[in-house]
């Protein structure tokens, strides 16, 4: 029988060599949100991006964070409202500060208006990469996104636990295409401490402070831990951005423009993508601009989401243009896996929710989770190469299908 690994393995025609020279360069720097790694590694992605032929500049974004730090302060003050709302005086404000909080954290995991965060986070700097390839006077656009920050790591992120689960009990991960809800447990504290002030349940109360209490815990042991090397996320997409560089410079397209780039600090719950939006997509005509996000593809097997959604899933806007890669891929002979959404977020909320027609694409392994996801063993000796190498080769055909004027197939007429 043929594995999927073997079909990734024949079907990959990007050689290793770009690839393992851009993680290899990148993985050793050490690359929080805002700090003076990523800027390095921002100035080492335009030069290499420059030589490889498409000139690139660094750009200035901001950005408020980090995420741990806003949603544990959260998640203590859901601790105190669940405490108080286990008492007979402290009930009511005990209710009204649990849903106030549940309400804060909803929003801001899901890329709100972030009240609190704008309230109790100064701003700070982070740098994105743009460079510039194809067409520059077509009138059509594609964005081909990556992001070259890092995440900090925790216990939390140990997978053992959900893999011994499914191993016990296999057919769970089959009919799940979509991830596993990691954010709602941090929002059920605060919503058990507001009804059991409610409803007068002293138990229901008190068992929300346990699990705001475990849930800001576990935010500040975020915030202390090391940060990871990013090989698989996201370095395997920034090392996809310079082999697409390279062949646009190869076998140059015509009527299409395109845009290779790479945001920081998308580790903080986005946010250099805001600054780039804002910058190069807010006045672009949306029926002609396309956004291809690559997160993460260093596992087994390449997937196409769907959608995302920390709270609520939100499909990204312009399914045709999905299909439309769905196509591609399968006249390319490469393996991509349909129908798979996320509950963490992406860059690609932002310019979906522009109404910009948007995908992403991500590598599972066998439990439909990303590879090393958080871990200190996010390392270049990690990634299935052949997989990286395919994602590229996709990267590039689906350019290649927009320049020769491929329309996604509804148009307009369907979107969602």
């Amino acid at each position: 029988m043929t594995t999927n690994s073997e079909l990734t393995r024949d079907a990959a025609r990007t050689p290793e060599a770009t690839l393992r020279e851009v993680i290899g360069a990148l993985a050793p720097i050490e690359r929080p949100a805002g700090s003076d790694g990523e800027r390095r590694a921002a100035e080492w992605i335009a030069e290499r991006l420059g030589a490889a032929g498409a000139p690139a500049r660094v750009e200035e974004a901001s950005f408020r964070g980090d995420f741990a730090g806003v949603i544990g302060a959260l998640a203590a003050a859901g601790a105190v409202a669940g405490a108080a709302a286990a008492t007979a005086r402290g009930r009511r404000l005990g209710t009204l500060v649990g849903a106030a909080v549940a309400g804060l954290i909803a929003d801001d995991i899901s890329n709100g208006a972030r009240p609190f965060r704008r309230l109790v986070r100064p701003e700070r700097t982070t740098w994105n990469v743009v460079a510039e390839a194809g067409d520059p006077d077509a009138e059509r656009t594609v964005v081909v996104l990556a992001h070259h920050d890092a995440a900090q790591t925790a216990f939390i992120f140990d997978p053992r636990f959900q893999e011994r689960l499914i191993d016990r009990l296999p057919g769970i991960v089959e009919r799940i295409d979509t991830s596993l809800p990691l954010w709602w447990p941090v929002l059920a504290g605060p919503l058990l401490a507001a009804a059991g002030g409610l409803s007068g349940r002293r138990a229901v109360a008190g068992a929300g402070a346990v699990v705001s209490t475990a849930a800001a815990a576990t935010m500040a042991e975020i915030q202390r831990g090391p940060t990871v090397p990013g090989a698989n996320d996201n370095l395997t997409a920034v090392a996809v951005i310079v082999a697409l560089a390279e062949a646009l410079a190869a076998e140059p397209v015509s009527g299409l423009s395109v845009q290779l780039v790479s945001v920081g600090a998308e580790e903080v719950l986005q946010g250099g993508i805001y600054g780039y939006c804002e910058r190069h997509l807010s006045g672009r005509d949306r029926e002609r601009t396309f956004f291809l996000n690559v997160e993460t593809v260093g596992g087994p097997s390449l997937a196409l989401l769907e959608g995302e959604g920390c709270v609520v899933m939100e499909d990204y806007f312009d399914r045709p243009f999905r299909d439309l890669i769905g196509r591609v891929a399968e006249r390319e002979g490469i393996p991509l896996r349909r129908g798979m959404r996320s509950r963490t977020s992406t860059d690609s909320v932002v310019p979906s929710r522009m109404g910009i027609p948007t995908a992403t694409v991500v590598a599972i392994d066998r439990y439909k989770a990303l590879s090393n996801y958080h871990r200190m063993t996010d390392t270049p000796e990690n990634l299935c190469w052949p997989t990286v190498a395919c994602a590229a080769d996709l990267a590039e055909a689906v350019v290649r299908e927009l320049a020769r004027g491929a329309v996604p197939a509804s148009g307009a007429a369907s979107r969602g």
